[in-house]
């Protein structure tokens, strides 16, 4: 009869055989495992949200991480195509300049001095072309100091937050 819970059922619920005291023993039982299984399957619906919305937060991590790799190819690629323009180039292009100008006011001095193209065999030059050769080397070197003159401010830290 331990054995079998059909028999054990049917002597709880026969009326003839069941004590009087037995069903109000068994009644706060009953509401206390009406109340456990009342709890249960409020914990698995809990535990069905809960899993939706790992499920949810899953999927957009993922989709957030996709979208970080293409920020960072956006990013990378910007940055190459301003390379050009970051300060460590437009430095370097401005101590070139200096450098560049400085030699061709140069060049243009010995070109002068030296008689190329002025009136042929000639060493001496015409009036013009003195004024021509002064008006183009005054503008050389005032390019020239203009240039320096930016390169030293960098190099003091006098430019815009550039350094």
């Amino acid at each position: 009869m331990l054995q079998t819970p059909e028999l054990q059922h049917a002597i709880i619920h026969n009326p003839e055989t069941t004590h009087p005291s037995l069903p109000a023993s068994i009644a706060p039982l009953q509401a206390l495992l009406a109340q456990n299984v009342g709890l249960a399957e409020s914990l698995k619906q809990l535990e069905a949200h809960v899993q939706h919305q790992r499920d949810d937060v899953q999927s957009r991590l993922l989709a957030l991480r996709a979208l970080e790799r293409q920020w960072r190819a956006k990013q990378s690629e910007q940055d190459e195509a301003l390379r050009e323009f970051s300060p460590p180039a437009l430095y370097q292009r401005l101590s070139a300049s200096v450098g560049e100008q400085e030699a061709l006011c140069r060049g243009l001095e010995e070109s002068f001095l030296e008689g190329d193209g002025y009136g042929g065999d000639e060493a001496v030059a015409s009036d013009r072309e003195v004024t021509d050769f002064i008006r183009r080397l005054r503008e050389g070197r005032k390019v020239a100091y203009l240039r320096a003159e930016r390169k030293e401010r960098w190099d003091e830290g006098r430019v815009g937050g550039w350094r």
